[in-house]
């Protein structure tokens, strides 16, 4: 069994790749490190690098990834700036920038690069869409979770607890990096 190492500490990332690559034989356990980020406008750009990064330091197969929000009415941010943004402004500032806006239109982009030691990274992509609430609402969760409605929904991530919540999210990344280290 070929092991691959997830470079984080979000147990719902977790999840999902061990649902997608543990049934093609590849075990997926996890360090939570500090990498360093790269100032980027593009999500997969940030995540290539950190996840050589961490190739190279740990000296195995490693996933990283890399999320953004990205308001369309707000032309595109926070963007690669989403977690600069949550420590400072968070949800309430967000709110803010947005009174009075009518397209609440929304998407998280997450990028997940895979890299083998020596290797170029290969970045697979996967995208959640919804909408900006107008109000905080929900216990579960943090962050973001309790401003976005996922499409198909009328209230916030942060009205489902944990293990509802992470099925919202979109799974096409861990799909299409499980189809490439399929065809491998």
């Amino acid at each position: 069994m070929k092991k691959i190492t997830y470079v984080t500490g979000n147990w719902a990332k977790i999840a999902s790749a061990k649902q997608a690559l543990e049934p093609l034989g590849f075990e997926v356990d996890n360090i939570k490190m500090e990498t360093p980020e790269i100032q980027s406008d593009d999500v997969p750009e940030v995540s290539k690098y950190s996840a050589k990064w961490v190739a190279e330091k740990l000296n195995k197969p490693v996933l990283k990834n890399d999320s953004g929000l990205f308001v369309k009415s707000l032309k595109g941010f926070p963007g690669v700036y989403t977690r600069f943004v949550d420590e400072t402004l968070g949800e309430d500032g967000l709110l803010k920038l947005m009174e009075g806006i009518e397209d609440r239109s929304a998407y998280f982009k997450e990028s997940i690069a895979y890299c083998e030691p020596g290797k170029e990274p290969v970045v697979f992509e996967g995208i959640t869409k919804g909408v900006i609430d107008t109000k905080k609402s929900g216990t579960y969760g943090w962050s973001w979770d309790f401003i976005f409605i996922p499409e198909g929904e009328n209230q916030t991530l942060g009205c489902f607890p944990d293990e509802e919540r992470w099925n919202f999210w979109s799974q096409d990344a861990y799909k299409k990096l499980a189809k490439y280290l399929e065809e491998k």
